[in-house]
Parts: C-alpha cells; sequence; structure tokens
C-alpha cells in the first residue's frame, strides 16, 4: 500500500518538474542547492592521453591502437583545436569515419616492437550551454541527411518493436516535439536507476535494457535509451561521448572530474534536435548519477541537489567536459574485430586480440587533464 508520505514525495516531485527556472532555483538555493549552467566565458583545456600498449601473455604479434580524438564542433559550446603525439608507432594516422564524421588516430607499431607507446595531446575550447524555452528563435532548420541520419537506427538502438512501443506509451496525447522530448526525459529519470556495478558506462543496448525489465545501467545505457524513445518518436536527437575534465563549478562531486587524472571519468551526454531551439541538451543519466553517488548518497528524488539537476539537465550543460564524437558502430580501421557501438575510449590489439578498453591499468593507458589561462 502506497503511504501518504510516498505520496507527497511523488507530488512533490512532480511539482518541481513544472516549475519556472527562476522558482526551483530559488527553492533549491534556499536548500542550499543550486545547479544553472548558463552561457558565460569559455575555458580552455588540455587533454593527454598515454598509451603504453601491453603485450598479450603467450602471444606475439604486432600492436595497433585507436584513440578518439575531439571532433565534434558546436559553435555556441565546443570549439575543438588541434592534437599532436609522440610515439614510436610505425604509423599513426588520422582516420575519419564516413557516418559520423568520428575521428581517430590509428596507430600500427612495427612486427617485435618490445614497448609500443603513444603520448597524445589535444586542446578545446568549451563553455556551459542552455535554452532558453520561453525563447524559440529564427533557427535554421536541419539538414536533410541529418535529420535523416539522427532518425536512424543503430545496431544496439533500434526502433521498432518495444523501442516503438514504448515511445508511444511515453507520448500519447503530446502534441509538440517539445511535450514529448521532455515528457520522455521525465520517463527516464522516474523509472531508470544508476547500477553500480555497470561496467564502464554501459554497453548502450537499448532494446535488451527494455526487454529486461530492469531499467538500470550508466550514461551509455540511459541516455542511448532517451535517444532511441525519442527517434522512435520521429525527433531527431543523438548521443555524444566524451569525458569529464574539471569539477562542477556548482559543487557536485558527483558532475565533475575531481582530479586531474580523468581515466575513468569517461561520459556520454544525449541531444535533441527541436524546430525553433535547434540542438537542446538533456542528461536524464546524470540525474541518476546525482540520486545515486551525490553525497551522502543513495538520495531521494525530492532531495533539493536532484530536483536542481533534473530541471536544468533537460536544456543545460555544464562546459566541464570534451565531447569526442557523436559516432555509433564503429568499424575499427585495420582490425578484424567487431565493431563498437560507439568510441570514448581508448582501443588496442596485439596479434589481432583486443585489449580490455575498460582496464586502464592493465591496458596501461592514462588521460590527465588541464586547464589553460584564457
Amino acid at each position: 500500500m502506497t503511504s501518504r508520505r510516498e505520496l507527497l514525495k511523488a507530488g512533490a516531485a512532480l511539482a518541481a518538474a513544472t516549475l519556472a527556472p527562476s522558482q526551483l532555483f530559488a527553492q533549491t538555493a534556499a536548500a542550499g542547492a543550486v545547479f544553472a549552467p548558463r552561457p558565460d566565458k569559455w575555458r580552455r583545456f588540455d587533454v593527454v592521453t598515454t598509451l603504453e600498449v601491453a603485450p598479450v601473455e603467450g602471444k606475439a604479434g604486432p600492436a595497433q591502437a585507436w584513440v578518439p580524438l575531439p571532433s565534434y564542433t558546436a559553435a555556441d559550446w565546443f570549439k575543438p583545436g588541434e592534437s599532436s603525439w609522440k610515439t614510436n608507432a610505425a604509423s599513426a594516422k588520422v582516420v575519419k569515419d564516413p557516418h559520423y564524421g568520428t575521428e581517430l588516430l590509428h596507430l600500427t607499431w612495427a612486427q617485435g616492437e618490445s614497448a609500443p607507446r603513444v603520448e597524445i595531446t589535444s586542446s578545446f575550447a568549451t563553455r556551459d550551454r542552455a535554452t532558453d524555452f520561453a525563447r524559440p528563435g529564427n533557427v535554421a532548420p536541419l539538414s536533410s541527411a541529418d535529420r535523416a541520419l539522427f532518425t536512424a537506427p543503430t545496431d544496439l538502438i533500434p526502433l521498432d518493436g518495444i523501442v516503438k512501443q514504448t515511445s508511444d506509451t511515453i507520448t500519447a496525447g503530446k502534441a509538440s516535439d517539445l511535450e514529448k522530448a521532455r515528457a520522455i526525459y521525465e520517463w527516464v529519470v522516474e523509472n531508470t536507476y544508476r547500477n553500480a556495478a555497470t561496467r564502464g558506462c554501459g554497453t548502450g543496448d537499448v532494446a535488451s535494457l527494455l526487454k529486461s525489465g530492469n531499467l538500470g545501467g550508466k550514461c551509455a545505457d540511459l541516455n542511448a535509451l532517451y535517444v532511441g524513445l525519442v527517434r522512435a518518436a520521429g525527433i531527431p536527437a543523438r548521443d555524444i561521448y566524451g569525458i569529464r575534465v574539471a569539477p562542477s563549478a556548482f559543487g557536485y562531486k558527483s558532475l565533475g572530474a575531481n582530479s586531474p587524472t580523468i581515466s575513468k571519468a569517461q561520459h556520454c551526454r544525449a541531444e535533441v534536435w527541436l524546430d525553433g531551439f535547434g540542438w537542446v541538451a538533456t542528461d536524464p543519466a546524470d540525474v541518476r548519477k546525482v540520486v545515486l553517488e551525490e553525497p551522502p548518497g543513495k538520495n531521494a528524488m525530492d532531495d533539493a541537489k536532484v530536483l536542481a539537476a533534473r530541471k536544468a539537465l533537460f536544456g543545460a550543460w555544464e562546459g566541464n567536459w570534451l565531447a569526442y564524437n557523436d559516432g555509433h558502430d564503429i568499424a575499427l580501421p585495420g582490425s578484424n574485430g567487431p565493431k563498437l557501438g560507439f568510441l570514448m575510449y581508448p582501443q588496442a590489439e596485439v596479434a589481432s586480440l583486443r585489449h580490455d578498453c575498460l582496464d586502464p591499468d592493465a591496458f596501461k593507458y592514462s588521460i590527465t587533464a588541464s586547464e589553460l589561462a584564457t
């Protein structure tokens, strides 16, 4: 039986979801929680990725590696700079995925190289972003090619069957794309959870997640679920794969990189295209991260920090994050191994055996970030 206390909590959460931003920020500020990214000054960073490709016991053969490079561009919030590298590889070549434009550095080492190594430095500039839904503008329409690309299924994000059925149920009675996108965001926040036991950022296998009935995972699962449900409603959406590079300016320990070493700080976000607004930031997975991980942890849905994050993360992001790409189904050039659902981690093979990209200590890679003076 549902208690009166539980009903009150549910009502408070629903009311918070419909508050105007100024009302919510006033409410949460009074409770000591504000999460309100707004476009401001640009910040510049260098990210250094160092790989030392470990040998595979009992196997001899040439090594090769594939490292994502910042290739995503958005004039209003993200500008990739140059990438440079130092390596003992026999070949190092920038390769671009033909479908999404995802860029990676493909390295191959000579047979017999005992210590394959590369150090890659990538620079970029970024800043906070936010959409004012009260002020639609004269945004140029999305190109027909991009609309087709970002409403299409991927290997792990089918748009028929249970995905379509779920999307139709959530969006029933909603008239505009904005209403549908927001309803799907609220549904994902309410019905999923962050599973601490999920390796890495998850797999992004949307149909399997829905069929299981156990909607737990991490960002690559929960944000892919959002993207799939939105695309199934006929609205363009995409995942963007990247890595956190700095602490949150709003004091959220769970929403920032809290050390210069960011080897395990990968995070994907999601965007939805809304006519009159363009690409709009969303991140339901980070709301569930705040619920589980923001100190003291296991927070209630009506906790002030959860409410503030929930309101902001439909329409806003904090600029403490590097965007690598928005690609899916990535075939690694020169590899006979399977395609990747997404490219967010360094990859390597020795004698055609792929390393575990989720184990940087055994793989022997590290990623560090530093903010530059502006």
